[in-house]
């Protein structure tokens, strides 16, 4: 019988990168079969000094979608996410599972293997695959004109982006994405791209064409979900429309079938603080713009103030998810 109950579950794929989707993947791994596909464009912090010292995949995202997914106990996933605080050069800074997806990397020979491995180390829930078996550099074409390079870097040029495209570090070349991520993908009853940053989380995703070919083709439901706030240098003064016409641009046609978009009001106190600078304004509703770009349109309260940050309320939004699965299987 719990065989049975668990074929039944949908087939959920995540696809993202930073801090959004871990916030949905614990509480969609109790009620679906997951996979989280995630950006190998990072060059900031931890992952970036590693990326440069061995030129492996920077392990960040990963190692926070596997803790995220993962069916360890507290302990176990509290020392995987341990970040060191010693003033050593090379380790201050360092998160101990950036460290062993590093070394897994070197011992399997490439990142997908090391994943895979880690996969079943970690007791996964579900499953975690980058989006390219090698390290991705992120490009942006700014607005007028001039170029930018580096996903941690965009943002500081401040300046409207026109487009963005990935590279693979070593050659240049353009990257595709793994068979296993493409077969996820294909075979999904629903593809979710979000929570995260618009040009530096999800597009890089998007634009491995092999990977953006399957969003678009997939027979799965395709559900954005929007960004609460606005961010500094990629998304000022932004309407939630606006987020899906960039994303609908960039893949040369409308494929989002579903937009989830927060409605509650943020208070004052969160509206750009000054300690970190980044996000500025509540992003604000568009429904009519939305409508336009052809998507199907839940607006709701999916606000979750903690830590002094602004986040989506991960039950709510799993909650809402499973709502347009069943809607479809009814259908």
């Amino acid at each position: 019988m719990e065989n049975n109950h668990l074929r039944k579950r949908p087939k959920v794929t995540v696809i993202g990168g930073g801090t959004g989707i871990p916030v949905i993947l614990k509480q969609l791994k109790q009620v679906a079969d997951v996979t989280a596909i995630v950006t190998v464009a990072d060059d900031g912090g931890s992952s970036g000094i590693i990326r440069d010292y061995i030129n492996v995949v920077p392990p960040g995202d990963i190692r926070n979608c596997l803790t995220a997914l993962s069916e360890l106990d507290h302990l176990m996933k509290d020392i995987f996410q341990y970040r060191f605080d010693s003033e050593d050069q090379f380790f201050a800074g360092h998160a101990i599972g950036n460290l062993i997806i590093a070394a897994l990397t070197e011992m399997k020979g490439n990142i997908f293997e090391a994943v895979l491995l880690l996969n079943k180390m970690m007791k996964i829930n579900g499953h975690v695959f980058p989006a390219a078996d090698d390290p991705l550099t992120l490009f942006a074409e700014f607005k007028d004109g001039s170029i930018g390079e580096g996903e941690s870097k965009i943002a500081t040029f401040h300046k409207p982006i026109k487009r963005v495209w990935v590279k693979d570090r070593q050659n240049n070349s353009d990257p595709v994405a793994n068979d296993d991520v493409i077969k996820a993908i294909m075979a999904s009853d629903m593809v979710v791209l979000g929570p995260g940053s618009l040009y530096t989380s999800i597009l890089p995703n998007l634009m491995i064409s092999n990977l953006g070919k399957a969003v678009c083709e997939t027979s799965a439901e395709v559900v954005y979900i929007c960004n609460i706030m606005t961010q500094w240098g990629e998304t000022e003064h932004f309407t939630d429309a606006d987020h899906v016409r960039v994303l609908h641009k960039h893949l040369g046609q409308k494929f989002i079938d579903t937009v989830l978009v927060n409605t509650e009001t943020v208070p004052d106190a969160y509206i750009n603080p000054v300690e970190n600078g980044e996000y500025l304004y509540q992003v604000t509703y568009e429904f009519e713009g939305l409508r336009q770009e052809g998507c199907r349109v839940i607006s709701a309260d999916f606000l979750d103030i903690n830590n002094g940050g602004v986040y989506h309320d991960g039950q709510k939004v799993i909650d809402e998810l499973m709502r347009i699965i069943q809607s479809a299987k009814n259908k």
